[in-house]
């Protein structure tokens, strides 16, 4: 099979190449920063996975906001519409998306049937994925994967607070009490997998236990053996983060109840375990 990746160079896209290459099937990477020139490769591939998008967790100023626009919504759309003049297309579009589709909650939970958000995370997820489905208009398979927190050591969360936890200086940022919808970097590319190979519609990609951000704080500091004792205040992350510090001290329990009903058996579907076998390496 030849996967083209949109995107591909990033923490997740990284670990998806490695394994579409490890399996056998061909892979191609472009840029959506030039989405003509993207379609151009994609109409020699069977597969597209678009992993493109500008970091969520920053800042939102007002030029942050139209680049996640951007990098989302109007690259998706120039995508598919220059695929739309060009033949052969390739047979499915895998379309990234994240649990920010949900909104926030402490009380309620979410699954792959759950509305969108009405917050700004809900909003631009909403459209991003209503801008993917267009593909299904140009004959191709569709699957949206609906990203949680990737824990992994070369990228994503983890790797940014293994170096504070290491120190002794992790603790619970804001109440704790926000939900974390998490998964293992192996079950996240497995997913990714899964959908190449025919699984079809929305899929999260998330863990079947999510937990709290108090409950992930104690259980990272006893898998370094370090106290986790440093509270991070809600006040000092909108200091430093502004609107965008949402994507902390908000959070949304987001179980993978279609992801489950397809077939797919998690690896790691228990913190304790993703965290041990990843400090093991």
């Amino acid at each position: 099979m030849r996967v083209l990746l949109l995107g591909g160079t990033g923490f997740i896209g990284k670990h998806l190449h490695a394994a579409l290459r490890a399996r056998g099937d061909d892979v191609l990477l472009a840029s959506m920063r030039d989405p003509a020139a993207a379609a151009e490769r994609a109409a020699a591939c069977d597969v597209v996975v678009n992993l493109a998008g500008e970091p969520i967790a920053q800042r939102w100023s007002p030029a942050v906001k139209t680049r996640l626009a951007d990098s989302r919504i109007a690259a998706t759309t120039a995508f598919l519409s220059a695929l739309e003049g060009r033949q052969p297309r390739p047979r499915a579009f895998i379309a990234a998306s994240a649990v920010g589709f949900y909104g926030s909650s402490e009380s309620a939970s979410y699954d792959e049937s759950s509305p969108a958000g009405t917050d700004y995370l809900g909003k631009l997820c909403a459209e991003w994925e209503r801008r993917s489905l267009r593909a299904q208009s140009l004959g191709m398979r569709v699957s949206i994967v609906r990203t949680g927190i990737v824990l992994g050591l070369d990228g994503g969360a983890l790797a940014k607070l293994l170096p504070i936890f290491k120190l002794g200086l992790g603790g619970v940022v804001g109440s704790g009490r926000q939900w974390l919808s998490w998964i293992h970097i192996e079950d996240q590319v497995a997913i990714y997998l899964a959908a190449i190979d025919g699984a079809e519609g929305i899929l999260n990609a998330t863990a079947p236990e999510p937990v709290t951000n108090a409950a992930f704080t104690a259980a990272l500091g006893a898998a370094v053996h370090r106290p986790a004792l440093l509270p991070v205040p809600a006040f000092a992350l909108h200091a430093l983060l502004g609107e965008g510090a949402t994507v902390v001290l908000d959070g949304q329990r987001v179980l993978p109840t279609r992801t489950l009903a397809l077939g797919y058996r998690f690896r790691y579907p228990q913190l304790a375990d993703a965290l041990q076998d990843l400090l093991a390496r």
